[in-house]
């Protein structure tokens, strides 16, 4: 018998921030794809993925939220890293975007490459290519897939700061962000 491998993949992590976003056990597939642009088949695949990776109870629909927060934490930095690219027209991640936009004072502006942006800045590859039109209809979501790029790009105090914001919204389930 063949053994296949599973493996996460970055859409995985959208599927999963978009679950926390929703704050919504009842969750169902085909309005999750809509919502991401996806396929079904492809949110099918990631659930399996997740579930498989111990992110996810498929039977209660129940996101892992510690094992996702140490994964985003430790492992995205180093399964999904990114180095900023050249400057283009795009719309705000990481620092760049709230919630630590009004924390973080920076010259230097991190954007995903995106006709629908207003903001110049080093462009960043997305964990997957309709993340930001997914995070332009959802600011939960918006925050969270943010949030997640500065683990992927950040220097240690952005990062400090982000995993502080992750803690409270993935861990506590906060949605406003106040501090």
């Amino acid at each position: 018998m063949k053994q296949t491998v599973q493996q996460m993949k970055p859409q995985d992590v959208l599927v999963l921030l978009k679950i926390i976003s929703e704050q919504d056990n009842q969750w169902q597939q085909k309005p999750l794809a809509e919502s991401l642009g996806m396929s079904q088949s492809e949110v099918s695949q990631s659930l399996n993925r997740s579930e498989y990776a111990g992110l996810l109870n498929k039977k209660t629909k129940t996101v892992m939220r510690l094992a996702l927060f140490d994964f985003i934490r430790y492992g995205l930095p180093f399964a999904f890293p990114q180095k900023p690219g050249p400057v283009m027209r795009g719309i705000a991640t990481a620092h760049s975007a709230e919630p630590l936009n009004r924390f973080i004072q920076s010259n230097e502006m991190y954007v995903w490459p995106s006709a629908k942006g207003k903001v110049k800045g080093h462009s960043i590859i997305p964990l997957y290519p309709s993340v930001p039109d997914a995070a332009l209809k959802d600011s939960k979501l918006y925050h969270l897939l943010a949030l997640a790029d500065v683990m992927r790009i950040g220097r240690a105090r952005e990062k400090e700061m982000a995993t502080i914001e992750l803690s409270n919204i993935i861990l506590r389930g906060e949605q406003n962000h106040q501090h």
